[in-house]
C-alpha cells in the first residue's frame, strides 16, 4: 500500500544503516596516471522504485563550485536535458573536466557555490526523492522531497548543514506519517473495526494504545534493519487481519463472545505488530543518514498516531452527532459495517494472494 506523496514513502523507510556502508557514492581524489575518480553508487538489492515510488540520489561537492549528482536507483528515467534541472548559473561538465567518472548521474559547475535559494528540478513523476548530500567541508545532510506528479524539486535550503535541517526533517516525516495513515484505507478500516468491537471508553483507550505500541515496535525494528520486510505476504496478512476482525464484530453482535471480545487489547497488539511491518514496507527502503534515522522514525510514528487519533475523534464525533434519539439505528448499522469490512478485506486478501507467488 502506498502513502500519499511517497506516500503513497519510512518507511518510514527501511533505511540503510549508514551512508558509507553499502550504497555510498564514493568521491575519491584522483590518483595514478588517470585523472578520473570513480563515483559509483552500489545498488541496494531489495529496493523497488516501481513499488515505493521513491528514489534516492546523492549530491557530492567536489570543489568550491563543482558538484556530482549520482542516482542510486536504476529504474528511474535517465535525465537528458539538464538545463531544466540545474539553476541558471550552473552548467553540466564532462567527467574529464570534473576529474571523475560518473556511472549514473552527471557532474556540473556553477558560477558561485550553491545556496539556500537554489533547487534542482528532477523531471520524474515520482511520489518523492530522498537526497543525501556531502559538502566539501565534511558535513552531511539528508531530506525527503515530495513530487508534484511532473517533477521533484530538491531545495538546497533543506540540505545545508544547520539552518533548521533538524526541524525540517522532523516536520517532513511527521506529515508523511499522518498522510500514510489517513490515505491508508486498510489501516483505517482496521482502526474502525477496533472501534466497532470495543465497548467503553477506557477499554477503547487501552486497545488503541496497544495497537499503537505494537506497530511502533515492528516499524522501528524494520527501519533499523533487524526485521526483514517482504511486502507481498505482509499486505495479504493485513487484509486477512481485517477479515478476522470483521468476523468477530458480526458474531459479537449475535451474542457469541470470544477471547477477542474479552481481551481486545491483546488482539490489537498482535495485529499491530503486523501493521507495523506494513508501514515500513509501504514506504520502502529510501535511506537516510544513520544519524537522521532515529529522529525521522520518531516523527513519522508521531505523524501516524496523530492521523490515527484524528480518525478516531472524527468517528466519535459522528456518533455523538447521531444523538441518543438514533441510538438504536446506529446499533443496527454496526453489523452491516462488520459485513462490509469483511467483504472489502476478503476482496483485498484474494487480490493480494497472487503476489505471494510473484504473479
Amino acid at each position: 500500500m502506498k502513502a500519499a506523496g511517497l506516500v503513497a514513502a519510512l518507511a518510514l523507510i527501511v533505511a540503510s544503516p549508514t551512508r558509507t556502508s553499502n550504497h555510498e557514492a564514493e568521491v575519491t581524489p584522483p590518483t595514478g596516471p588517470s585523472p578520473a575518480a570513480a563515483i559509483t553508487p552500489t545498488p541496494l538489492p531489495t529496493h523497488d522504485v516501481d513499488v515505493t515510488s521513491v528514489a534516492r540520489v546523492y549530491l557530492d561537492q567536489i570543489g568550491d563550485t563543482r558538484y556530482v549528482f549520482s542516482i542510486v536507483d536504476t529504474q528511474v528515467s535517465p535525465i537528458i536535458d539538464l538545463r531544466r534541472v540545474l539553476p541558471e548559473r550552473c552548467t553540466p561538465i564532462g567527467p574529464e573536466d570534473a576529474g571523475v567518472l560518473v556511472s549514473a548521474g552527471f557532474a556540473f559547475e556553477c558560477a558561485s557555490e550553491l545556496t539556500f535559494d537554489d533547487a534542482l528540478e528532477l523531471p520524474w513523476s515520482l511520489a518523492g526523492v530522498v537526497a543525501l548530500v556531502r559538502w566539501s567541508d565534511g558535513t552531511e545532510a539528508s531530506a525527503y522531497f515530495r513530487g508534484d506528479g511532473r517533477s521533484v524539486p530538491i531545495r538546497l535550503a533543506d540540505l545545508r548543514a544547520g539552518g533548521g535541517t533538524t526541524g525540517r526533517l522532523a516536520g517532513t516525516y511527521f506529515i508523511l506519517g499522518g498522510e500514510h495513515i489517513l490515505f491508508g484505507i486498510d489501516h483505517l478500516l482496521f482502526v474502525l473495526g477496533l472501534l466497532l468491537l470495543v465497548g467503553g471508553f477506557w477499554s477503547l483507550v487501552k486497545t488503541i494504545t496497544s495497537f499503537t505500541l505494537a506497530h511502533s515496535i515492528t516499524l522501528g525494528l524494520a527501519v533499523l534493519g533487524y526485521v526483514p520486510v517482504d511486502r507481498a505476504p505482509v499486505e495479504a496478512a493485513i487484509a486477512l487481519s481485517i477479515v478476522l476482525l470483521a468476523r468477530e464484530i458480526v458474531v459479537g453482535r449475535q451474542g457469541r463472545k470470544s477471547l477477542v471480545h474479552r481481551y481486545p487489547w491483546l488482539v490489537a497488539f498482535v495485529f499491530g505488530l503486523l501493521h507495523g511491518l506494513g508501514f515500513a514496507g509501504a514506504l520502502g527502503e529510501i535511506g537516510l543518514r544513520a544519524s537522521d534515522v532515529p529522529l525521522a522514525l520518531l516523527f513519522f510514528n508521531l505523524g501516524v498516531e496523530a492521523g490515527q487519533l484524528a480518525f478516531v475523534v472524527a468517528l466519535i464525533a459522528l456518533a455523538k452527532i447521531a444523538g441518543r434519539a438514533r441510538r438504536m439505528a446506529v446499533q443496527r448499522v454496526e453489523p452491516a459495517l462488520g459485513y462490509a469490512l469483511g467483504a472489502f478485506s476478503t476482496f483485498w486478501f484474494l487480490d493480494r494472494l497472487p503476489a505471494l507467488w510473484g504473479a
